[in-house]
């Protein structure tokens, strides 16, 4: 709503892509000046190195890549389901939604390696398809209606609602589990699916019960960010005036940016409808200049 001042953090979804290039760069680095594919080796998915307890390749497989293609791939959808739940959830969320839904994912991969060898493949696992497709999942499931356009083969753009890309990612990892070893990992990305599905319903809309009606998330704290500043915070001020009374330059000051403080801090779930209803009468505002 306003332009991004000088300075202004990153957000963490740039932040993960960076590091899955530079990630990347020091693989293609290594393999030029050691002759052999070094960090995957210790920081790679093995299932056995996770049977000797090699606990960090949960998380650092997550960083590596198989080539450039897949490096690529995974980018541009982390860019684009990321961005926008990064700025609903919040930046902490957005980071335990991401990398619980790739340790998970990682997990089951190796569990299906180390049950069904043969079937699945003792090689590692590298790359951040599965907390990409628990993004996927948590987007479609809490935009189930939203249309959203895809490119298949990335030539041939298709357009569905949100909720009918899942179904296809769905049934895409179950029969790629059901089918011959690949080399894609089809059980990280079933594993990290069903963790977006889950924090989704159960964390977002806060709710045990599955279902297509969404409902309104708790209140939010009433201390959500300290201040040495006495008197109660920005956003549980009484107004003096109504806010569609103040002037353009204290209605932004005074009202939208607090607001805007408190959705970079804990997410939009945590706006009150006072504070939902400020935000359309700015819009409203913006689109009349």
């Amino acid at each position: 709503m306003r332009e991004t001042p000088f300075g202004a953090r990153w957000s963490a979804t740039v932040i993960l892509i960076l590091a899955n290039a530079v990630v990347f760069g020091m693989q293609l680095l290594a393999g030029v000046v050691w002759g052999s594919a070094l960090l995957e080796r210790y920081l790679a998915l093995y299932p056995d190195g996770l049977a000797r307890g090699w606990v960090w390749q949960l998380f650092t497989f997550q960083f590596l890549h198989g080539g450039i293609l897949h490096l690529v791939i995974n980018c541009a959808m982390l860019y684009m389901f990321g961005r926008p739940l990064e700025a609903a959830l919040g930046r902490a969320s957005f980071l335990r939604l991401y990398f619980g839904s790739g340790t998970v994912g990682g997990l089951v991969q190796a569990a299906c390696a180390l049950t069904f060898p043969d079937h699945f493949g003792y090689g590692p696992v590298v790359g951040a398809s599965a907390g990409v497709f628990g993004l996927i999942a948590a987007f479609a499931w809490l935009n189930r209606d939203m249309p959203i356009t895809t490119l298949i083969a990335f030539i041939i753009p298709v357009t569905m609602k949100a909720k009918y890309l899942l179904v296809v990612e769905a049934v895409l990892a179950i029969f790629g589990l059901l089918g011959n070893a690949s080399g894609i990992a089809h059980g990280a990305h079933l594993g990290g699916l069903l963790v977006g599905l889950a924090y989704a319903q159960l964390v977002v809309l806060g709710r045990p019960r599955f279902g297509w009606r969404r409902v309104r998330p708790a209140a939010p704290r009433r201390e959500l960010v300290g201040t040495h500043a006495p008197g109660p915070r920005l956003w549980q001020r009484r107004a003096t005036s109504a806010p569609d009374e103040l002037p353009a330059a204290d209605f932004i000051s005074k009202e939208v940016d607090p607001i805007l403080e408190k959705i970079s801090s804990h997410g939009i779930q945590s706006l009150t409808e006072r504070e939902r209803r400020i935000l359309e009468l700015a819009r409203t505002r913006m689109n009349q200049r």
